[in-house]
């Protein structure tokens, strides 16, 4: 296997000079992008296994540059990891809810930067493993190849975090799962996230459902399970 190659989007050249520096020394090959609009030029001249990218950035923030990387199909499955001097609860679960796969505050070590990356590289080939690749219950079928929702024949319009969350869901019909599982299942981080963030999502999840958003029982004190109604 070649070795994984990585965009590492940092707005400060030395900075992003020596991010680049100690990846190639851990086996990686890395481009660089100062802004997110290069970041998002280079995506679509090269084929990547993983994004570092900073939050703060000029013209585009971090932020936007993961939704608009998420919100294209090409892009949708790719893995990021967030560089940041931010630590507040609510830019990690800003990130999380556009789709990140993790998120390293700064200062960090160069050895916990790879060991995360290679995490998240070890995580998404696993989960390209043999899987089921279509879930349904009554008219509802969820295509996780193509990440693809359906409702009555009708397409529904999730988020990323909305889709892994039925998917989770789905895949243990009829258990009831807490909310750390869901977590870890679909954000895959147990630490420092306000697990209550998973219920504005299944809130969100059930009104796009509509009727079939009923199936989606509370377990009360716990979390939540996918229960087929007959």
């Amino acid at each position: 296997m070649s070795d994984p190659l990585l965009l590492v989007v940092e707005d400060d050249q030395n900075l992003s000079q020596l991010l680049a520096y100690n990846l190639e020394r851990s086996g990686f090959k890395c481009q660089t992008a100062l802004t997110g609009e290069e970041a998002l030029e280079q995506l679509l001249r090269r084929s990547f296994d993983l994004v570092l990218l900073d939050v703060m950035l000029p013209g585009i923030d971090g932020f936007e540059v993961c939704r608009q990387i998420r919100q294209n199909q090409l892009f949708k499955d790719l893995p990021i990891i967030m560089l940041t001097a931010k630590g507040e609860e609510i830019d990690r679960i800003l990130g999380f809810e556009l789709g990140i796969d993790d998120y390293v505050v700064k200062p960090f070590s160069p050895r916990e930067l790879t060991l995360r990356i290679r995490a998240v590289l070890k995580r998404e080939r696993r989960q390209g493993g043999k899987v089921p690749e279509q879930l349904k219950a009554g008219t509802l079928d969820v295509d996780l190849v193509r990440h693809l929702v359906t409702l009555d024949g009708s397409t529904l319009l999730l988020t990323l975090m909305e889709f892994k969350l039925l998917a989770a869901l789905l895949k243990r019909k009829g258990e009831a799962q807490s909310r750390e599982k869901l977590l870890s299942d679909v954000w895959d981080v147990d630490r420092s996230i306000n697990t209550r963030t998973i219920d504005t999502h299944i809130t969100r999840l059930r009104e796009k459902l509509g009727e079939t958003g009923r199936m989606i029982k509370t377990v009360r004190g716990f979390g939540y399970k996918f229960e087929e109604e007959a």
